[in-house]
């Protein structure tokens, strides 16, 4: 049995997000890192970096970077949010607000105005190739303005994310540090998200010990210290993940027909925190127990909001209760749910509530 720990949102990614914030003049809600603070105000940096890993959780960079350039710039851990994915994490540090105030909480949601469980990266049905709208559903109930966005509204600043997804792409990891090095080289004050999705998306695949994700942990490594080793001594890298990752074993709905059931439709959030629509409470909770009670707790939910288990603060989005299921399963061990055989099958995950998941590391470089 792993340590069972839940995010702490008073040292999390969101508050790193709010440190970014305060830094370049922006309004924020929730309170910041104050080493993250005390750094920039002395620092007083006119580029400030932050690179997101997709996945690279603070316990793989100990196990996987030993004695690093990664490792030794690694002041400590801190928490992601809940579900610890990338589908909320990213949008919390995008813009500085928890899960439940900006609305993406996990891969897969339940769309209300469109009582739809959609994808909400690919705007599909989940599980399917399909179109889940001829419109983007995931914006269009979940819009949210980043604080590059913002930053560059101000006109004070510049901001810039770079990612494969967003307008500044880049084609490799080589392509994207170099574009971090001369935007660093420009005019001007400035801010740069940038988002890799490795070593998730190799973790996923392959698991977190494969060969050949621990010789990528080390080219992310040595090409980020060759990158930060030639900046100028007015810029501040921080590094940082938006979850962990964790070796994980399936569990497959279809094998439990009485259990599934008592379900009304399909499962969403993420399957280590997986959220269920019961038509039949009684039976349902006897079986989980039976089946699946070594491997997750069971919340209601009315005790997940209750525990502030999707953030904390006043600013609730308008949906966010209506995307909520009946139950709610958070993983403790190394099992996942599969609601049936056309869910993907991976070798390791996240979002449940180990530390390998939801510990992230804080890295900062500067000269």
């Amino acid at each position: 049995m792993k340590k069972f720990i839940m995010p702490d949102y008073k040292d999390c990614i969101v508050n790193l997000a709010c440190s970014i914030r305060k830094y370049f003049e922006l309004d924020y809600d929730h309170n910041t890192l104050k080493d993250i603070d005390k750094l920039l105000e002395e620092k007083q940096p006119r580029n400030v970096v932050v690179i997101l890993y997709d996945g690279m959780g603070y316990n793989l960079v100990k196990r996987n970077l030993p004695n690093s350039f990664l490792e030794k710039h690694m002041i400590r851990s801190f928490s992601s949010v809940a579900p610890a994915t990338t589908t909320a994490s990213t949008t919390s540090m995008l813009t500085g607000q928890f899960p439940k105030e900006h609305g993406w909480l996990g891969w897969d949601l339940y769309m209300s105005p469109e009582d739809k469980i959609v994808t909400m990266f690919t705007n599909n049905l989940k599980d399917t190739e399909i179109k889940a709208a001829d419109y983007n559903i995931a914006e269009k109930n979940y819009p949210h303005k980043t604080i590059v966005e913002e930053i560059n509204e101000a006109g004070k600043y510049q901001s810039k994310i770079i990612s494969p997804f967003s307008k500044y792409k880049y084609y490799d990891l080589n392509d994207m540090l170099d574009k971090v090095y001369y935007d660093c080289k420009k005019e001007g004050k400035k801010y740069l998200y940038v988002y890799n999705p490795e070593p998730d998306s190799s973790m996923h695949e392959l698991g977190t010990d494969n060969e050949k994700v621990l010789k990528l942990f080390k080219t992310i490594n040595d090409k980020t210290e060759e990158m930060c080793n030639k900046l100028d001594d007015d810029t501040v890298v921080i590094i940082v993940a938006d979850h962990g990752h964790l070796n994980s074993e399936d569990i497959l709905l279809d094998d439990y027909p009485q259990f599934k059931e008592t379900l009304d439709g399909d499962v969403w959030l993420e399957p280590r925190l997986c959220s269920f629509k019961v038509k039949d409470e009684v039976n349902f909770k006897k079986l989980f127990k039976k089946y699946f009670s070594k491997d997750f707790e069971l919340y209601t939910k009315k005790e997940v909001i209750d525990m502030k288990l999707f953030g904390i603060g006043n600013n609730e989005h308008k949906l966010f209760r209506k995307s909520l299921g009946d139950y709610f399963a958070l993983a403790k061990a190394n099992k996942y749910f599969r609601y049936s055989k056309d869910s993907t099958l991976l070798k390791s995950m996240h979002a449940g509530f180990t530390e390998d998941e939801m510990l992230i590391p804080l890295i900062v470089y500067y000269k």
